[in-house]
Formats: structure tokens, sequence, C-alpha cells
């Protein structure tokens, strides 16, 4: 048979399976205006720029000759597979998302999805998050899920309120500072 019709392996399946999405049962998939933005951007540069590109390359090196040890059909083929499972992630996410702007947050003086919190440890030191969705996380640029412990403990406190954290070295007291919401756009 030709190498046409045979499945190049059966590690490509499990490739295929549902990735998990990150969230447990009934949780929802909340997200800033600016998080979904970017989603949206990502998905929108891999269909249109991205796999054009790799579908080009992937054309092209089909009509080489020989797949087998063709390396730009192989790798070509392999990223394809990358970018199709990204798009359908990023397209799941996209349909599942709650978009929550925090501008509008009417109660601005507790802690919400959204929120930028400044808080204290016991020794003073303070640090700021901002309360984002479970895809916009990043703690180098102090963006922390709010299904994250940090953001857990933060949840409905107010300014001067000492909370408790649960860290893995154990229980910590927190003590709120500052609480702040972006400003609604005209």
């Amino acid at each position: 048979m030709s190498k046409a019709f045979v499945k190049e392996s059966d590690a490509d399946d499990a490739d295929l399976a549902d990735e998990p999405d990150g969230l447990g049962a009934g949780l929802k998939n909340y997200v800033t205006p600016e998080g979904f933005q970017k989603l949206r951007d990502e998905l929108t540069q891999l269909a249109r720029v991205e796999r054009p590109k790799v579908v080009e390359v992937v054309s092209w090196a089909a009509g080489n000759g020989d797949r087998s040890e063709n390396g730009d059909y192989i790798y070509g083929k392999k990223r394809l597979r990358e970018i199709d499972r990204r798009m359908r992630y990023l397209t799941k996410r996209i349909e599942s998302a709650t978009v929550v702007d925090p501008a509008l947050q009417k109660i601005r003086d507790q802690v919400f999805f959204g929120a930028t919190v400044t808080y204290a440890d016991l020794h003073g030191h303070e640090k700021t998050v901002r309360i984002v969705g479970i895809d916009e996380a990043n703690l180098e640029a102090g963006m922390v899920s709010w299904v994250s412990p940090i953001a857990k403990s933060l949840l409905k406190s107010c300014e001067g309120d000492s909370v408790t954290l649960r860290t893995p070295a154990g229980e910590e007291k927190i003590e709120v500072r500052a609480i702040r919401y972006s400003i609604a756009k005209s």
C-alpha cells in the first residue's frame, strides 16, 4: 500500500485528544477584554499567517519526491499538527469565555475579578497583582489567575483586611493595602 494511505504514527492520535482546559468542573472561563482580544489575535495569526506559510512549505516539499527522508515535509506536517491543535484549543477557549470588564465594576472597594491589588506580608514587603483569567496569568507581569491561591485569598476582601494565604509552606497572613480597577474607556 502507498505511504500516502498509511497513518504516520499512533503517537499522533494522542496529540489530537482534548487538552485539559485548566478549569475544574463547574468553573467559568472568565477573561478580561484585553485577554479575550489576545486570544482572538493569536487565533487569527495562526489561521491567516503561520498555517498558510507551513502549508506552502509542506506542499513544496511533497512535490520533491520521497517524503520519508524529506525533513521539510516531516517537520512541516508536525508543525501543522501543532498549529491545528493550538487553533482548536483557542477556539474552545474563545467559545467558552465570559468577558468581564473590570472598568465596569461598581463595587470598587472590594476585590473582584480584574482588580489590581497591593498587599503586604507580615514583614511589610509589598507586592501588587492583578486578578485575571486563566489564559492571561503571567506571574512575571504580576497577573495571577482568579483560581490561584493568592486570588482566592484576596477575593471579596477590602482595603485594610487581613486574609490568610495558604501556601505549600503553610498559612501566611497578608494585609490588603490598595485596590484599583482600570478606568472605563469612553
